[in-house]
């Protein structure tokens, strides 16, 4: 039985999330609410909006505490995980060299991580070495094992995002180099690409190791929680590119990744829409998260047509409070699907919310 100070009603939720992402919940809907939370006008005021410097894991700690204890009593069907954004794409650039620069964001109190590219040119790519004693990847152990004692019967600790096939190829030549590189040295680019699976197998592997799993699952900032050790995976740099370019050079790297864990979750952006019947089908996957973009419809306006392409592989889609519950009333909302709620007025109104979602059937 899964108990946390920081939800109450955990052990419920962790029951119903393994329903839909086992795909038993086609008729049933799902639903987390973003609140106003104290912790993060606290975060604005201490970092502010843009660069800063590495934070303290301690610092970061205390931080996931008073957001999550703002929280506890919301019935919905969130799990509380704190996201080492610290080491969200850094680390990955970091380990073989790369300048690590952080970023504030107070809309969610994330300090995430990036790394500009690594090599001049490809003939310095035989020089990375993967190597556990760098500086980075001891800082990784650092904050896995801080955050591990602090969240112990209070909160989870979420997977975080991998950076292979083509991502990790971005992070060595960047973007319009990579995509030159599929014509001119495809050679090299396969190279990498096994490179980065190396990489990101002991980065997660040590994630596993240190975080363990909660109530035998992952806990996840995409999905919430999902049964066994799930990666969360990303395709970004296909959304540019036609699906024959992913079925070449993206499929087998993903799943390969997948099939070294228990399966994995992915996201897709607005301008990666076209994409979705094929990693739909991917081996291993256990749900898509639709992200929204300028320029394009939101997901949860267009859902249905989007639902028609991939089956039944359960969703997490954004939507603010109006629509939502006023679909929800008219009885139109799609099954399947984790719904994000932001705009909610206060903690009473989502609980009582709450009653009508989960009697809810399509």
């Amino acid at each position: 039985m899964l108990q946390l100070q920081a939800k109450r009603n955990a052990n419920e939720v962790v029951t119903r999330l393994r329903q839909l992402y086992q795909r038993q919940a086609a008729d049933r809907i799902f639903a987390t609410f973003k609140l106003p939370n104290p912790a993060l006008d606290e975060f604005a005021r201490t970092y502010g909006d843009g660069e800063c410097a590495y934070p303290e894991p301690a610092e970061r700690v205390a931080f996931w505490n008073r957001y999550f204890a703002a929280q506890a009593d919301l019935e919905d069907d969130s799990i509380p995980a704190a996201y080492l954004s610290e080491m969200d794409q850094g680390l990955y650039g970091g380990m073989v060299g790369g300048e690590v620069r952080f970023m504030s964001h107070p809309d969610n109190g994330w300090i995430s991580s990036m790394v500009a590219p690594l090599l001049q040119d490809w003939s310095e790519f035989d020089r990375l070495r993967i190597d556990p004693s760098v500086r980075w990847f001891q800082r990784y152990l650092t904050q896995l094992d801080t955050f591990v004692a602090a969240a112990a019967g209070k909160f989870g600790i979420s997977h975080f995002i991998l950076i292979d096939s083509l991502n990790f190829v971005f992070e060595l030549v960047g973007a319009t180099n990579t995509y030159v590189s599929l014509l001119e040295q495809p050679e090299l680019v396969r190279r990498a690409v096994d490179f980065a699976f190396d990489l990101n197998v002991l980065i997660q592997d040590t994630f596993f190791e240190r975080v363990g799993l909660l109530a035998g699952g992952t806990a996840s900032n995409m999905v919430q929680w999902i049964d066994g050790r799930i990666v969360s995976e990303s395709v970004d740099p296909f959304h540019m590119t036609s699906v024959d370019y992913f079925e070449a050079w993206g499929r087998e790297p993903v799943e390969r990744i997948l099939g070294h864990y228990d399966g994995g979750v992915l996201h897709i952006h607005g301008n990666g829409r076209h994409l979705l019947p094929a990693v739909s089908s991917l081996g291993g996957l256990k749900a898509i998260y639709l992200g929204d973009d300028r320029g394009y419809p939101v997901a949860f306006d267009v859902l249905p047509e989007l639902q028609a392409r991939t089956g039944d592989v359960p969703w997490v889609v954004s939507v603010a409070w109006e629509p939502f519950v006023d679909a929800l009333r008219r009885h139109t909302l799609a099954g399947g699907v984790l719904y994000q709620v932001t705009g909610a007025a206060n903690l009473a109104a989502v609980n009582r919310l709450m009653d009508e979602v989960r009697d809810y059937r399509t």
